[in-house]
C-alpha cells in the first residue's frame, strides 16, 4: 500500500462498547475526505473485555489494524507506540469516544498548513460542547491543568484534550524522545515539540464528555507534578539535539 496521507492513532482500554462505533466513523469519514489510503491503528493497552473482538471484526486490509500491548503499559506509551508504528504524512491521535470532533478535523488541517501541530482544544475560541463534565470537577481539572502548565512553563491551555493533529516526521521527531508512560504524556509531548522549535497551534473543537471517569486528582497530583519536573528536565537536555523534522518540506494538502 502507499503511504498513507493520514493515520489515525487510538489508544484503548475497556472500550468495548464504544470502539467499533469510533472506528467505523473514522473509517468513513477518511473514505469520504480523500481517495488516498489511510490507516487507523488501534492500541489495545491489554483490556480485560472484548475490545480487541470488537476492533478485530473490522481489521480491513491495512487501512484499520489492531495493535495489543501485551500488559497495560499506560496511555502515553499506547500512544507513543501507535504514533511511531504508523505511517501517515500526517498523524492524529484521539481517545476512543472522539467520533464528534471528526466535525473540526477540516478545520485542523488547514490550520496545519501553517503549523506543525494542531491541539484540539474545550477551552480555546471556537469549542462547541456537548455533554459537560460536573461543574466541581471541572474547577479541579482546570486548576490541575493550570499547575501542570506551570512546571512545564507550556502555554496551551487544554493540555489533555484527546485529539491532536501532527506532521509525520513531527510526530516521529518528538515521540521518539519522550518518555512518559501514563495519561501526562500530553503535557510532556507539547512542552518538547515546543521546545525543540516546532509551531503549535491551539483551536476550539466540538467535544462530548462521557461518563465514567474514575481520575482521582487528589490521589495523582504528588506523583504527576514529580513526573513533570522529572519531564521539564529531560525536555531540556533535548531541545540540544537537533530537530531532524524542522527542514522537512510540509505535507500535501490533502485532497476533497
Amino acid at each position: 500500500m502507499d503511504r498513507p496521507w493520514i493515520s489515525v492513532v487510538v489508544p484503548a482500554y475497556n472500550e468495548e462498547r464504544g470502539i467499533a462505533g469510533t472506528v467505523t466513523a473514522l473509517r468513513d469519514w477518511l473514505q469520504a475526505r480523500d481517495p488516498r489510503p489511510f490507516e487507523v491503528l488501534v492500541v489495545d493497552n491489554a483490556s480485560r473485555d472484548g475490545t480487541a473482538a470488537a476492533v478485530q471484526a473490522l481489521v480491513d486490509d491495512e487501512r484499520i489494524q489492531l495493535v495489543r500491548n501485551e500488559r497495560n503499559r499506560g496511555k502515553g506509551y499506547s500512544v507513543r507506540r501507535g504514533m511511531l508504528a504508523a505511517r501517515g504524512e500526517l498523524r492524529l491521535h484521539c481517545d476512543a469516544d472522539c467520533a464528534p470532533s471528526l466535525a473540526s478535523l477540516p478545520t485542523m488541517l488547514a490550520l496545519l498548513e501553517d503549523a506543525d501541530v494542531v491541539v484540539g482544544s474545550r477551552l480555546a475560541p471556537g469549542a462547541r460542547l456537548g455533554q459537560r463534565q460536573p461543574l466541581p470537577r471541572r474547577i479541579v481539572g482546570r486548576s490541575f491543568v493550570l499547575l501542570c502548565r506551570a512546571v512545564l512553563s507550556e502555554p496551551t491551555t487544554d493540555l489533555y484534550c484527546g485529539f491532536k493533529l501532527w506532521r509525520g516526521p513531527v510526530a516521529e521527531d518528538v515521540f521518539a524522545r519522550i518518555h512518559l508512560d501514563g495519561w501526562t504524556f500530553d503535557a510532556e509531548a507539547l512542552a518538547m515539540a515546543r521546545a525543540l522549535g516546532y509551531r503549535l497551534r491551539e483551536t476550539g473543537i466540538v467535544w462530548t464528555d462521557r461518563e465514567g471517569s474514575r481520575l482521582s486528582m487528589a490521589r495523582v497530583l504528588v506523583p504527576v507534578v514529580r513526573e513533570l519536573i522529572a519531564a521539564r528536565r529531560h525536555i531540556r537536555r533535548e531541545a540540544r539535539r537537533p530537530s531532524a523534522a524542522l527542514t522537512e518540506a510540509p505535507a500535501a494538502e490533502p485532497q476533497g
